[in-house]
């Protein structure tokens, strides 16, 4: 097996890697990508195209055996992961959950124990915690001698125009991390600040045939509190009145297409739907990132909703790694 070469760094392997926001904002950071891993082949394309320098493992992990990978890139400095979070997720509703595919989780001891990174990042819903086997997870990170800290944090406190609220096990083997859960300086940043306002896409009269009532009553539920002259956004899925202000963080973006952008205009109010190049915004990625990769709208939605959020993960990562030993 070739030997995959790479700088000399913060030498970091992202398990679970999606489309790359634990390793975007680690990079930002100052580490050093070695490779990502996942099941999921539209992630590792994205993956692949955005860490040109990093190795991709197309998998399950179960599958793979990390004392073969350990032999072609050699030691790493960092685990990142993000264990399948959709059986946990209140978003699943009353649907069975797949115990199998939670206990992936355990994958990240199962790396640990042949990489003994000096540090390790898990992120998940924060359901994460009510899951029966959290407790044995937390043992098993202990019993490797890590220092476990949990922590729940929300991506509009570090300057991310999204509020989206993740638990966090920060694992060093250099003691406790002083997370904080809002970084320093960090302002609230509006949905207005992550939207196209150009008119570079469709926009369609709201009130039209064949519109969904749910979707009038939604837009009139703002219209009457805004006023008719206001832009704002409707909010499909989820609890509340069904929209939101646009000078509030977006809410939770998810796997599906759940936000549309409502306006004013001469002829009465217009809408679209956020579009993919905007949710990505919204999630703390810069403009250089890249999502025209050859995939659909969907997969590119798909793609932001099962993403970490970068700027959380770079505040995470300074953090963890000024505790060095």
């Amino acid at each position: 097996m070739k030997k995959y070469e790479v700088e000399e760094g913060l030498k970091t392997i992202d398990l679970f890697c999606g489309a790359g926001g634990s390793s975007y904002g680690a990079r930002n950071a100052g580490a050093r990508i070695v490779a990502g891993f996942d099941l999921w082949n539209t992630a590792i394309k994205a993956y692949g195209f955005n860490f040109p320098e990093a190795k991709t493992f197309e998998g399950d992990l179960r599958n793979l055996q990390p004392e073969v990978i350990k032999k072609e890139i050699g030691e790493i400095d960092l685990i990142l992961a993000s264990p399948e979070c959709t059986n946990h997720s209140l978003a699943k509703g009353a649907k069975i959950r797949d115990e199998a595919s939670k206990e992936t989780a355990f994958e990240v001891t199962r790396y640990a124990k042949t990489f003994s990174p000096k540090w390790i990042v898990i992120e998940n819903v924060v359901e994460m915690q009510s899951w029966s086997g959290h407790a044995k997870l937390l043992k098993e990170l202990w019993d490797l001698e890590y220092f476990v800290k949990e922590i729940e944090l929300n991506s509009a406190d570090f300057g991310v125009a999204q509020a989206r609220k993740r638990l966090f096990l920060l694992c060093s083997l250099s003691g406790e991390a002083a997370m904080n859960s809002k970084e320093d300086g960090a302002e609230l940043n509006a949905a207005s600040t992550i939207i196209d306002w150009s008119d570079k896409y469709k926009f369609t009269p709201l009130f039209k045939e064949g519109r969904a009532l749910n979707t009038l009553v939604r837009a009139e539920n703002a219209i009457d509190e805004l006023g008719p002259r206001e832009p704002f956004i409707m909010v499909y899925y989820g609890t509340g009145s069904g929209w939101q202000s646009i000078e509030d963080p977006l809410r939770t973006i998810t796997t599906l297409d759940r936000f549309a952008l409502v306006k004013p205009s001469k002829d009465g109010h217009i809408m679209r739907m956020l579009q993919p190049e905007e949710l990505k915004l919204a999630m703390g990625f810069s403009s250089e990132y890249n999502l025209d990769i050859g995939v659909t709208r969907r997969e590119k939605i798909k793609l932001m909703g099962n993403g970490v959020c970068p700027p959380v993960m770079t505040s995470i990562i300074k953090t963890l790694t000024s505790t060095r030993t």
